[in-house]
């Protein structure tokens, strides 16, 4: 931990998302974009404070989940609107533990706390952030002479000169408490938003002399997302360094452009992902392979092949078992079983050695609540057979293609449910009205 407190700046509507969810808690790989920010912030400060006003409540307890003793700020936005109102509203509710205040973004799900050392080692009252680009809409520009800032303009009070300019704000600083204290009782809303500014504050301590060293930041990590286009591609770019991570220890993956992997989601030993697998939520894959195009959603998969095209539904278990392409397994727990293709297994237990033939569906739910199938030891179910639940086949069962299961099944026992069959002769020339050959 370094001696600085941190806040994130979290209050703004986010109108451009177009969205009723709040900006900050739209989601990148499974996170939302808050969560990313308060995760690096925790690396290097454990004084870590988040200003909310648009959906704070709904904001606060989503995030309290996942960080239950971080704190959370209401600006008086109708007083204190804007970037210097957040900070007005920060100092006068909390007083940071330490000298210096690094200040982020909620929107900037990409920033890593590697980068944000920077900041901690550079020996100035005000560390500003900026970015070098091609064009620089969207963004505060920064005017610089001989390597040091001379000015800073939001873009909404920019002259068509001043637009030009490609040396922009990326909105994050480090500045002392000390230096906030005293300027930030000078800032004004008289400007084109009437906010009050927090780049005021670097126009103040301009003037004043105050040390402010510009640090050059990388685009990628300091991205701004303010429109679900921005979230496509900052999802893009969290994904290629969830996937990078999870090669470097060791899974190996096949056309991994294509593949969707969930923050959340966890590798252990060696496994192997192929083409257009997508993996949501928190899961847990050991040892095991994912074949092309199949989805696995919130379950846990030991020692296993899966696929293709198959879909593991959330709160599924399953150890040292084959599941083929189209089967579709549902909160259930399998160890040791082979289904090999075009099957339903929902709230199910299978047990070693049993096979699930082509076509089985455990129907498990009867238009009101949901059923549980349980499947012992060493049980054949034959291709196409429908197993209504609740039901219980014991060890050492078989089930003959084609039945409908209502009843449990006593162990050693071969079931058969079908009607018997008939033949009516010479039915299809009667029927198409022609004459046998």
């Amino acid at each position: 931990m370094r001696n600085c407190s941190i806040v994130i700046l979290a209050a703004g509507m986010g109108s451009r998302m177009k969205s009723s969810t709040p900006k900050v808690l739209h989601q990148i790989c499974g996170r939302e974009m808050l969560y990313y920010s308060l995760k690096e912030a925790l690396k290097i400060s454990d004084d870590v404070s988040v200003i909310l006003y648009h959906s704070a409540d709904k904001i606060q307890e989503v995030m309290q989940q996942h960080f239950p003793k971080i704190r959370f700020i209401r600006q008086d936005y109708e007083n204190y609107p804007g970037t210097g109102g957040a900070i007005i509203s920060f100092l006068k509710s909390y007083t940071p533990r330490y000298p210096s205040l690094l200040i982020l973004n909620g929107d900037m799900p990409l920033v890593q706390a590697e980068e944000l050392q920077q900041f901690l080692d550079t020996n100035a009252e005000i560390v500003m952030s900026v970015l070098r680009l091609q064009k620089g809409d969207g963004y505060g520009r920064i005017i610089m002479q001989n390597g040091q800032v001379k000015g800073i303009v939001e873009e909404k009070d920019a002259t068509l000169e001043q637009k030009k300019i490609n040396i922009v704000n990326a909105g994050v600083y480090l500045i002392s408490c000390e230096v906030l204290q005293r300027f930030l009782p000078c800032l004004n809303n008289n400007n084109a938003q009437q906010e009050y500014y927090l780049t005021d504050i670097v126009s103040l301590a301009l003037e004043k002399k105050i040390l402010l060293q510009p640090l050059e930041v990388k685009e990628e990590n300091f991205k701004g997302v303010n429109t679900k286009l921005d979230l496509s591609i900052a999802e893009e770019i969290m994904l290629e360094r969830i996937r990078n991570y999870w090669l470097n220890e060791g899974v190996i993956m096949h056309q991994k452009e294509s593949i969707y992997i969930d923050e959340r989601a966890e590798f252990i030993g060696e496994c192997e992902i192929e083409g257009g697998v997508k993996i949501f939520g928190n899961c847990k894959i050991i040892d095991s392979i994912i074949k092309a195009h199949s989805v696995v959603e919130f379950s846990e998969i030991a020692h296993s092949d899966i696929g293709p095209f198959a879909h593991i539904r959330p709160q599924t278990q399953m150890i040292n078992t084959h599941i083929g392409n189209f089967v579709e397994v549902k909160k259930g727990i399998l160890k040791g079983v082979k289904a090999g293709h075009l099957s339903y297994l929902g709230d199910c237990e299978i047990d070693e050695g049993s096979n699930i033939g082509a076509g089985v569906i455990t129907c498990n739910y009867d238009g009101k609540q949901k059923h549980q199938t349980r499947i012992g030891k060493n049980v054949f179910v034959g291709s196409d057979t429908q197993l209504v639940a609740p039901i219980n086949l014991a060890d050492d069962v078989l089930i003959a293609a084609g039945s409908t299961i209502t009843t449990d099944v006593p162990q050693g026992s071969l079931a058969i449910s079908r009607t018997k069959q008939n033949h009516k002769e010479n039915f299809f020339y009667t029927f198409f009205n022609k004459e046998k050959k």
